[in-house]
């Protein structure tokens, strides 16, 4: 086939609202990773929160965007996909220039003798209110304007372009947080998803199929929730998940810290980070797949998660900039080993007919690492410090990376034992 063929191919099996969908996505991805990587940063050198403050405010918003979704995508069924961009980037443009406003010479006057904590707690929560409804929106359209052919590829371009966006946005908050300083690195995500509502409005057409005809209320919602705790050996695994989360995030918690504190104040460490994880990523993911389609599903999972402790391993050696982005590629590789098959075992541990279900507690685990993670990242950088000592900081990354590693091991070795004897 070729490659004009093939193009001529995609468009029809794609209706064009697949493609405005990813792209507003890649935009979303885009403000949101541009601002996290400035966001601890940006709290303690220009608002003057200590570390451990940074860390918790940091939690309070990744954990409620990674939570809200489950009970906001009922909402998005509701409203329709084209209605819930429009709300979720209005929200999102007047959250993110709310938080970067906090920090601007010309509100000072305004917020006066405010608690510049609990300004920002509602900020955050007001923001990530916004954002609940994005991820659903663009996962349900990408369902329901893809066919049984081209859905796999479908996903697999989401997947792709929230990579590209998590890769130029941090390269753009570099060069802003450099001339203009970190509280402008909000105004650019704010432009951004304002831009987002005009194309929404404009390119966006609702696509109406069986898939978004019957929705769930959210008393439904709350119920199910419940059928998923109760299931033990799926919330077990869950919570094992979300350790390696929580060594994730630390990216954008202790790396900009220690790159800032102990390298160089000018370090361009949003573009060491995004190259390293988003570059490796966008251009890895396809032969890592290739390469590991034949791993059964536990076990890459298990891989994945004992590649990517190496992390801190390699940092630790030598704390500097090669090896911190040397310790993120080899992150993203044991992520792009894991990440896929994670889905894949969430559907056959699913009983019988709460496949979707299941599915939409996926991001659970996100929630649970930057709820416990963040807070926990940023005391121990500033109880390290502190103490002069920041091998703590590494000994406790390697900690949870080989303790979740060998948790996996263990869960992967009962659950091996459960499926023989029956």
């Amino acid at each position: 086939m070729t490659l004009r063929e093939r193009l001529q191919e995609m468009k029809k099996d794609f209706h064009p609202t697949f493609w405005v969908a990813n792209g507003m996505e890649l935009f979303e991805r885009l403000a949101y990773y541009g601002q996290q990587i400035v966001f601890m940063v940006y709290l303690r050198n220009n608002l003057g929160f200590t570390e451990s403050e940074a860390g918790s405010l940091s939690g309070l918003f990744g954990g409620l965007i990674y939570l809200l979704p489950i009970l906001g995508g009922t909402l998005a069924d509701k409203w329709g996909f084209r209605r819930a961009f429009n709300i979720a980037f209005t929200i999102l443009g007047i959250g993110y220039f709310l938080i970067g406003s906090v920090g601007m010479t010309a509100f000072k006057g305004i917020y006066g003798d405010m608690s510049l904590y609990w300004l920002l707690t509602i900020f955050l929560i007001f923001t990530a209110f916004g954002g609940s409804f994005i991820k659903p929106s663009v996962l349900g359209t990408v369902a329901v304007t893809t066919n049984e052919k081209s859905k796999s590829l479908g996903f697999a371009v989401y997947y792709w372009l929230v990579n590209v966006g998590a890769m130029i946005g941090p390269t753009i908050a570099y060069f802003v947080r450099d001339s203009f300083g970190n509280e402008f690195v909000y105004v650019v995500s704010s432009v951004s998803c304002f831009a987002m509502v005009v194309v929404n409005l404009f390119l966006y057409k609702e696509v109406i199929s069986e898939q978004t005809i019957e929705t769930e209320s959210l008393g439904k919602k709350i119920k199910n929730l419940f059928v998923v705790l109760g299931n033990f050996k799926f919330m077990i695994f869950l919570l094992i998940y979300s350790l390696y989360w929580i060594i994730f995030w630390q990216e954008f918690i202790i790396v900009p810290y220690y790159i800032t504190d102990f390298i160089g104040k000018d370090v361009p460490y949003e573009i060491i980070q995004s190259w390293s994880a988003g570059g490796a990523i966008i251009l890895l993911q396809i032969p890592i797949n290739r390469l590991t389609k034949n791993i059964p599903t536990r076990t890459a999972i298990l891989t994945g998660f004992a590649v990517s402790s190496l992390i801190w391993i390699i940092i630790a050696v030598h704390p500097s900039v090669p090896t911190i982005a040397a310790g993120i590629v080899a992150f993203a590789i044991g992520e792009m080993t894991q990440a896929p098959r994670y889905y894949e075992y969430i559907s056959e541990i699913a009983p019988k007919g709460q496949q979707g279900l299941y599915q939409g507690y996926a991001f659970l685990p996100i929630a649970i690492a930057r709820f416990v993670g963040d807070p926990f990242g940023g005391w121990i950088y500033e109880t390290s410090k502190a103490s002069g000592n920041l091998s703590m900081v590494w000994i406790s990354m390697i900690a949870i990376g080989l303790f979740g590693t060998l948790c996996m091991a263990v869960y992967n070795k009962v659950i091996a034992k459960q499926e023989a004897a029956l």
